[in-house]
């Protein structure tokens, strides 16, 4: 992946503001997305993630800050400069903003006419985007005769349609089952690797961020609060947002237990087996199990399990050098 900067923002800030309130949606917001990946930006309703990404293609204007496309400031562009950023700069929408009296075709080839892209090639290039998406056989239906999953594809589309550097996803698969969620995100994947285009993922479910994305953001209360690989912020999770949104560890410290404990931390690594099980078998060591929090993703279990620790020591480093020979992840707590 090249480790080139697409989109830089620094310091952007945004403020709601009339006679009787004042809301900071995005305070002092700075991160940058690399060119060939697909970062993710997650958080709870009102976090200020679909405020960012309205601010990226300058549908909201930002009071400070900037957002720098390819080194040039999307804020300070004129009209026509703008136009054609907007162009590299793709957006898939939550509800999908389908023309419902055009046909599929049309949907998508409604960039291209707006581009003053001749009919010949636009033809040519809706056969293409038809092909990617796997709807090559429904040019000639309309909106309301496919299902969810469909138009979704048909936004994906239409957002391929001018060739663009960029996809902002905005809340792309919430309105989907989650068989659907699972063939958009499968496809968004294809669209990265095959394409070479860097996607911009706002979402609200960690599952989503674990399954795709290569970095991750999480936003709470127009702040990011925690921002790195997406496999560094699950497993070691500080902030309060994240640990709501994530489930690895506990939302306070004041939950922890109070005895001597141990963390079993499961980050998809292990096998789906009955590890506390086959640990009491194999080194004779029984736990007392004190919480679990644990999600099951793709055949991989991600979550956490607190365990009592054993009062001999003997016993203590052979539970944690049979679980660590198992791939995970253990932690002492309220050590003494």
């Amino acid at each position: 992946m090249s480790s080139k900067v697409l989109l830089e923002i620094n310091n952007l800030s945004k403020i709601f503001a009339d006679a009787e309130n004042r809301v900071i949606a995005l305070n002092n917001i700075s991160l940058t997305v690399n060119e060939g990946e697909i970062y993710g930006i997650v958080g709870m309703s009102g976090a200020g993630k679909s405020t960012l990404i309205r601010c990226i293609n300058r549908l909201d204007t930002p009071n400070e800050g900037s957002i720098l496309y390819r080194n040039q400031n999307i804020l300070d562009m004129n009209r026509q400069t703008l136009l054609q950023t907007r162009r590299k700069i793709g957006m898939i929408f939550q509800q999908f903003n389908l023309f419902m009296q055009r046909t599929i075709a049309h949907n998508i080839r409604y960039p291209l006419e707006i581009a003053g892209v001749d009919r010949k090639t636009a033809d040519q290039r809706v056969k293409e985007l038809l092909e990617i998406v796997g709807l090559e056989d429904k040019a000639d239906a309309y909106p309301i005769q496919l299902s969810g999953g469909q138009r979704q594809r048909v936004g994906i589309a239409r957002a391929l349609a001018s060739k663009p550097d960029l996809l902002l996803c905005d809340e792309a698969t919430s309105a989907l089952d989650p068989m659907t969620t699972q063939s958009i995100l499968a496809l968004l994947q294809d669209i990265n690797r095959r394409l070479g285009i860097t996607i911009l993922l706002i979402t609200h479910e960690m599952a989503v961020i674990r399954q795709i994305c290569n970095r991750v953001a999480i936003l709470d209360g127009g702040r990011v609060v925690e921002e790195g690989e997406v496999d560094e912020v699950f497993l070691n999770t500080q902030s309060e947002a994240g640990k709501r949104l994530f489930g690895v560890l506990p939302e306070r410290a004041s939950e922890d237990p109070d005895v001597p404990s141990l963390r079993i931390v499961f980050d998809g690594t292990a096998a789906e087996e009955p590890i506390i099980s086959r640990l009491a078998v194999e080194t004779g060591v029984y736990v007392n199990i004190l919480s679990a929090n644990m999600n099951h993703l793709q055949g991989k279990t991600y979550g956490q399990m607190i365990i009592e620790q054993p009062a001999s020591l003997d016993e203590k480093h052979a539970v944690i050098s049979y679980l660590t020979q198992q791939g995970l992840t253990v932690r002492e707590v309220n050590k003494q």
